[in-house]
């Protein structure tokens, strides 16, 4: 069932068509949350960001959007899904309503909320191989665009596609100074002895609440020092550990890249406290 401007339709319903402006110019924000047992994880943090992007596109954002509203609705579609009880990842899109010209007759916007459930109602590691490749096809830009969650997926679709095809779990993309932003899964984490660094935001890197999540995490860590920088892909081959990060599975562990293998002991602790902070976030 998905949830559409707050009526609640079969999965199958043809509630989008060819003028939706989402498909026609990319016109459309999305807002990736986790369901823990029923309940929103870091939801506070979620819908701030979804209204600091909505501004930056210059949508017009409707009176009812407040957090209770948007919460309300949230909770209406996982329950008409049967995963009120279970974990699930949310998917909440807004776009611009119908305009056949670039220049939209008006601001303001439709909405629709999809749910997929989840296997596990925790954060978990997962042990199998995940060997990557730089992607070097296509560059990411380096602007406050790039740090919004859109659907132009091209790169990252395109990424995924020469990763299967070469054998690879996931490839690296990088900026257009060919500087890393992360894997197709998510912003990137590279520890080296006590000191992890990860790419800032003006690398082109998705302003993604889980990373925000994973880097206070790091900065409360009193034996590991955080450094936002930019990475080298010379840098990778002398790291300890390799780590990705998304919403729908915490910690990605990267365990080769070309001749180097990696740990996952930096990875595997951050993921128990980023599990618990959730937990607790879900029970408020």
């Amino acid at each position: 069932m998905v949830n559409f401007n707050g009526a609640i339709l079969e999965t199958a319903s043809n509630f989008l068509n060819e003028n939706q402006r989402g498909l026609r110019f990319g016109d459309i924000l999305f807002e990736e949350l986790r369901v823990m047992n029923g309940n929103l994880v870091f939801w506070e943090e979620h819908y701030f960001r979804l209204m600091a992007s909505m501004r930056i596109l210059r949508m017009e954002i409707p009176t009812v959007f407040t957090m209770e509203y948007l919460e309300s609705e949230i909770l209406k579609t996982i329950e008409q899904n049967n995963v009120l009880n279970n974990s699930a990842l949310i998917t909440f899109a807004v776009f611009r309503n119908f305009s056949q010209s670039l220049l939209p007759k008006t601001n303001q916007v439709s909405w629709f909320i999809s749910c997929q459930a989840l296997t596990s109602s925790f954060y978990t590691i997962d042990e199998e191989p995940y060997e990557v490749e730089l992607f070097k096809d296509f560059l990411v830009n380096q602007d406050m665009l790039t740090n919004l969650n859109t659907n132009n997926k091209t790169i990252a679709v395109t990424a995924s596609i020469f990763a299967e095809e070469n054998g690879y779990a996931d490839s690296i993309v990088l900026n257009t100074s060919k500087h890393v932003v992360g894997t197709t899964q998510g912003a990137i984490f590279l520890a080296k002895d006590k000191v992890i660094k990860t790419p800032p935001l003006s690398s082109g890197v998705k302003n993604e609440v889980i990373r925000t999540k994973i880097i206070e995490i790091i900065e409360r860590s009193e034996d590991i020092t955080l450094i936002e920088e930019a990475i080298s892909p010379f840098e990778l081959q002398k790291a300890d550990e390799l780590f990705a990060v998304n919403i729908a599975l915490g910690i990605v562990p990267i365990s080769k890249y070309r001749k180097k293998t990696y740990q996952n002991e930096m990875g595997r602790k951050i993921l128990a406290k980023l599990d618990a902070q959730a937990r607790m976030t879900s029970l408020k």
